[in-house]
């Protein structure tokens, strides 16, 4: 029923039910992965930022981490390259590698940013370079088919340490860190990593208090496209096994698994394109999507 329809003792009903979710995460880091439809639908980009204004200001500490997938791939179109993925990893050869940060960390980044200040909130754009605080070393990526067989996917990144700091200084100050997903090596080199990646590592990093994932899916599907939820480690072994997560699934779900194994308290993998989704899933007794458990 849309807001509009709701009676007045209805409204107050909705906002009673999110006290207790106010009080329970009061001054807890969330970490959001941002992606999918969400970044490309105006109604659905205008009420994400409306969603991470609202948790800012009822005592939450948003930090948002996005991806930029759709369009990177309009970008590489347009200079004539294609695509290409190795086990949900974009290949990543240097040219590419400058269309990534030019797309990430300039044009995505500053449009999240905007979105954010103009629903009132104070965003700050951030990659991984500012202040090194994402440090990353070249991934090697070992072949499914050949094992022990190592697969160059050219300057794709394995998160070496993130430095907390520059998170917590922005916090302190009431500022919502919007975050592009490339890392800087050892000698300066620059890597683009799995946004999944950096949202669990830095999830477990922060200490969260739940990281969310934004898909363009219900959540985890089984394979007759029934939502899956409370998934454990051996669940999704099987999953895997059975060919039921591949993909682009596959970083996803490694990385909300090493979150909830690290101590962030929950990790969601929730519809992005349901307009409201993140207050959905924190504010309200319902919840949506398929919760992580660590065991």
């Amino acid at each position: 029923m849309p807001i509009a329809n709701l009676t007045p003792s209805d409204k107050a009903k909705v906002i009673s039910e999110a006290l207790p979710y106010i009080q329970r995460f009061w001054d807890k880091t969330v970490v959001i992965k941002y992606g999918g439809n969400a970044m490309t639908d105006p109604a659905l980009k205008t009420a994400f930022a409306h969603d991470v204004v609202l948790l800012k200001l009822v005592g939450l500490n948003p930090v948002v981490v996005h991806g930029g997938g759709p369009q990177i791939e309009d970008l590489l179109k347009r200079v004539g390259k294609k695509g290409e993925f190795i086990q949900g990893m974009r290949v990543t050869d240097a040219e590419t590698m400058d269309l990534v940060e030019m797309v990430l960390g300039g044009h995505v980044n500053k449009e999240i940013v905007n979105l954010i200040n103009q629903a009132g909130g104070k965003a700050v754009g951030l990659t991984g370079k500012d202040g090194r605080f994402i440090r990353a070393k070249k991934l090697l990526m070992e072949s499914l088919d050949k094992p022990g067989e190592v697969i160059d996917i050219g300057q794709v990144g394995e998160i070496t340490q993130i430095d907390p700091s520059l998170i917590a200084f922005l916090d302190s100050g009431d500022f919502i860190p919007v975050i592009a997903p490339i890392g800087v090596g050892h000698d300066g080199e620059t890597y683009n990593i799995n946004a999944d990646v950096v949202a669990g590592k830095l999830a477990e990093v922060l200490k969260a208090e739940k990281l969310v994932l934004l898909t363009n899916t219900p959540g985890v599907l089984d394979k007759a496209g029934n939502l899956l939820t409370g998934l454990t480690p051996r669940k999704i072994d099987a999953l895997v096994a059975d060919g039921t997560l591949s993909g682009g699934m596959l970083p996803k779900i490694a990385s909300a698994l090493d979150a909830a194994r690290s101590g962030v308290k929950s990790v969601h993998i929730i519809d992005g394109r349901v307009e409201h989704a993140l207050l959905l899933e924190i504010m309200t007794d319902q919840g949506v999507g398929t919760l992580i458990q660590s065991a």
